[in-house]
């Protein structure tokens, strides 16, 4: 019987990474699950959690390094939420990668016979995303290595992330190496006018305050630049956030366009109730091989473009296309995967729940002078059978292409797919566990054919996954 208790010390070897990011390790029996540890450590770790069936810890103390470990590359590691792997060789992240959802596969979808291919890398490891979203904050968060030195720093004022799993501490960022080295001196050209202007930033305490987010987005083949400021309302904000986009147009001549919204939402989200465009068009352009998306302030788009590349080809690969198909694809967002297939296919139904979306992708369609897709708007469990009713049964997909959220497919988009019964499905996926269990209830009419990981997050345990299913006949 063990005697863990929270908040005692134990020392602890720590053995694999477990699915979802943290360190497993056993202590007297029972399985301990720690943050920030990396495989042949051995760590001091303080329990903050204890389970019927496991618990919880944070290191305190590495007692001895692993010899795979690494030097992270980012000074605030261990502080932000992000990129928990630095410590981890890159190619060591691909193969705990493939791994975890080997092990989702098996355990949670009960295929034993499934064989998963070597984690493909993304292109680049660093500067990778296109996107990057900052809070501002009244009350800055002061890391322990900060409040050693002694210096008596300005806690009124912050723009920057979360600490990590704090909805309510801010810390400033002082560099960071996911987007660009430029948006990291907008941010901080950003954080110094703000904190000059006199209007102080939003607070969730007493929902006062004026500034709320800042968003910056880039095309990575086309170098575009949007700018996006999510503010609360003032007699004077228009005129204020005016000041700011001149002075940041002047500063980095490489900005495109500067987008404003206004939110009066409690949530903290970055969308605005309303938006102006302040100068430019409003939207950037990105480039997936030979295709052009336009990407607005409030578009979904592909963290990680470079990578995605590759993932559409292998959902072209295993959608096995000879250009007579008619493809479905279910939660299409934008159309980025349906215009990567439509040359390759009949035709090609796109299903998405959000309008705008919907919208976004009628425009990539004329941008890239594609005829061949439509699109649909609703709650996907109910307009996809209407559809197949609605056409007689003469539009019954020969492929289904589904990229669901992190939560998977809702059980009745799973009944209705049982229903439609296409030849090929290619699921896409961002979750290894909600993918099992989708794939679990498609296991009696389809087989499991090509499982491929792709790393479209470095240095974080997020997997995206590409599978084939073929229906039995």
């Amino acid at each position: 019987m063990s005697k863990i208790q929270k908040g005692m010390e134990i020392d602890l070897e720590v053995e694999k990474l477990a699915f979802g990011g943290k360190a497993l390790c056993r202590h007297e029996g029972v399985v301990v699950f720690v943050e920030g540890a990396a495989p042949g450590q051995l760590v001091r770790a303080r329990v903050v959690r204890k389970k019927k069936q496991y618990a919880e810890a944070q290191v305190t103390e590495v007692i001895r390094r692993s010899p795979r470990e690494c030097e992270p590359f980012c000074p605030h590691f261990g502080l932000c939420g992000g990129c928990q792997w630095q410590h981890i060789p890159y190619e060591d992240q691909l193969s705990w990668k493939r791994r975890h959802v080997l092990e989702c596969l098996h355990h949670l979808a009960g295929s034993k016979e499934a064989m998963v291919e070597s984690t493909v890398a993304s292109p680049r490891q660093q500067w990778y995303r296109n996107k990057m979203e900052y809070t501002f904050s009244e009350r800055r968060w002061l890391s322990p290595g900060e409040i050693a030195t002694g210096l008596d720093y300005d806690r009124s004022f912050a723009l920057g992330l979360h600490a990590r799993g704090r909805f309510d501490r801010i810390f400033d960022v002082e560099a960071c190496f996911l987007e660009s080295p430029e948006s990291v001196s907008i941010l901080g050209e950003v954080r110094q006018w703000c904190r000059n202007s006199g209007l102080p930033p939003y607070t969730t305490r007493t929902h006062q305050g004026f500034w709320r987010f800042l968003v910056i987005r880039e095309g990575k083949r086309t170098g575009d630049l949007l700018i996006h400021l999510i503010t609360a309302t003032h007699p004077r904000g228009e005129t204020v956030v005016d000041g700011l986009a001149l002075h940041l147009r002047e500063v980095f001549p490489s900005i495109t366009t500067f987008v404003h919204s206004v939110s009066q939402k409690k949530a903290q989200v970055a969308v605005g109730d309303s938006s102006r465009i302040v100068f430019g068009t409003g939207f950037i352009e990105e480039r997936l091989k030979d295709l052009r998306f336009r990407i607005s302030a409030h578009s979904f788009f592909q963290t990680n473009p470079l990578a995605a590349e590759g993932l559409y080809e292998a959902v072209l690969e295993c959608s096995g296309l000879n250009g007579h198909e008619t493809v479905w694809d279910l939660y299409c967002g934008t159309g980025s995967i349906s215009l990567f297939i439509a040359p390759h296919a009949r035709e090609v139904l796109g299903f998405e729940i959000v309008e705008d979306a919907i919208e976004d992708a009628y425009v990539n369609c004329r941008l890239n002078g594609v005829d061949n897709c439509r699109f649909r708007a609703g709650d996907l469990k109910e307009i996809i059978l209407k559809a197949l009713r609605e056409s007689g049964g003469a539009g019954r997909p020969d492929v289904v292409v589904t990229d669901p959220p992190r939560s998977g497919m809702h059980p009745a988009v799973v009944q209705a797919l049982r229903e439609l019964a296409p030849r090929r499905i290619v699921a896409v996926s961002c979750n290894p566990a909600t993918l099992a269990r989708d794939l679990a209830m498609l296991s009696d009419v389809y087989t499991i054919g090509r499982v491929q990981p792709f790393d479209l997050f470095p240095h974080t345990p997020h997997i995206e996954c590409v599978v084939r299913l073929d229906r039995k006949e």
